[in-house]
């Protein structure tokens, strides 16, 4: 609420303003460290007791291969279903490619599945575990798929310089 957002009266979206200066300073630190952080501490999993066995439990395997294979199903395939009919457009300048990598990068986010995970497992503790562990390794796998797709899916003037939009 202090800093000021322009410099001059004529130019309300200044780049140089002290608000956008500190807005990209803060954002990769906001980003990449304490979003990741907060959400991984409000997930409530405890990693005291894991095993790597746990990683190849049914419920583990299910739960992280539900949450990568219907989040990418579901998104890409309601896109491509819905640009079909012409009921949108893909947007400008993204290639099919693109769309799906977006739809991996959808399957990162836990809050819902762990809600819904926990709700079903609410008598049986000892499969609550489980669930974390499998939310967390299958967002993981839709983070590291994701981001793999839109590297390769990036024009080679982009690659390696950050700025995949």
């Amino acid at each position: 609420m202090t800093v000021p957002l322009r410099l001059s009266v004529g130019k309300p979206d200044d780049p140089t303003s002290p608000l956008h200066i500190l807005e990209h300073a803060v954002q990769p630190w906001s980003a990449y460290l304490i979003l990741p952080v907060f959400g991984f501490a409000n997930a409530g999993v405890s990693l005291a007791g894991f095993s790597p066995h746990m990683l190849l439990d049914p419920v583990t395997l299910g739960v992280a291969l539900g949450l990568f294979v219907s989040k990418q199903a579901g998104v890409f395939g309601l896109v491509l279903v819905a640009v079909r009919l012409g009921l949108a457009q893909r947007p400008a300048h993204a290639t099919w490619v693109q769309v799906y990598g977006v739809s991996l990068l959808c399957g990162v986010g836990f809050t819902m599945s762990l809600f819904i995970g926990l709700l079903a497992f609410a008598d049986a503790p000892a499969l609550e575990a489980e669930v974390k562990i499998g939310v967390l390794a299958g967002s993981v796998a839709c983070m590291v798929a994701g981001a793999l797709v839109l590297l390769v899916a990036a024009p080679r003037e982009q690659r390696g310089r950050g700025d995949l939009a």
